[in-house]
This record gives C-alpha cells, sequence and structure tokens, in this order.
C-alpha cells in the first residue's frame, strides 16, 4: 500500500515538473516576444509607458470616488440587495476595464529607466 502511494506521488510530482517547464517556457517565449515588440517599436513603447503612468493615476482617482462610496452607503450595501446590484453595475464594468486597459499598456510600455531619462531614442 505504501510502495502504491508513493509510486503515484512520484508520478504527480513527475507530472507537476513538466508543467511547470510547459508554463515556464511558455513565460519565456511571452516575454521574448514582447521585448523583440519593444525594440522595434520604441516610440510606441515609451508612449505606452506614459499612458499606463497617466492611466495609473486615473485608476486611483476612480478607486478614491469608488472607496468613499462605499464607505459612506456601507449600510444600504450591506442590507439592499438592489443597492449592491446598483453599485456593482455603476462600477463593476468600469473597473474591469480600466484594469485591462493598464494590464495591456503596463505590458507594451517601456521600462522606465532608472536614471530618470526617457527611452525614447
Amino acid at each position: 500500500m505504501l510502495r502504491e502511494l508513493l509510486s503515484a506521488q512520484d508520478r504527480q510530482n513527475e507530472l507537476l515538473e513538466e508543467l511547470v517547464n510547459q508554463l515556464g517556457a511558455a513565460h519565456k517565449q511571452r516575454a521574448t516576444e514582447l521585448g523583440q515588440w519593444k525594440q522595434a517599436n520604441p516610440h510606441l513603447a515609451h508612449s505606452c509607458r506614459m499612458a499606463a503612468e497617466a492611466l495609473g493615476k486615473v485608476q486611483a482617482e476612480f478607486l478614491g470616488s469608488l472607496t468613499a462610496e462605499i464607505n459612506a452607503n456601507y449600510e444600504s450595501l450591506l442590507d439592499g440587495e438592489f443597492m449592491l446590484n446598483e453599485f456593482v453595475d455603476r462600477f463593476g464594468p468600469r473597473m474591469a476595464h480600466l484594469n485591462g486597459l493598464l494590464q495591456v499598456l503596463s505590458q507594451l510600455s517601456a521600462t522606465p529607466n532608472p536614471t530618470g531619462a526617457t527611452n525614447a531614442p
């Protein structure tokens, strides 16, 4: 019985190693492709960085209004399904889209230069 358990655990470990290797390879491939795109489009990558930073500030303001709304209407959000649904309808899609845009812009953006200089050639 113990040998069977050890054998099954060894097989699970092998499968996990394969999975980690495949995920690592896919991640490396994606990172390589993004790096190549950034090198081929340095101006656009820099524009994406600037846009991501600006949109990050917009997101901070949006989160401020969202948290203020929650704090001001906590009781009604807790007690009323209608109010909670209205809140989610009002803030949810915008939050999801904003996060998606920020993620794309951040991935495509040029890495900020530690000296503070721009990445533009």
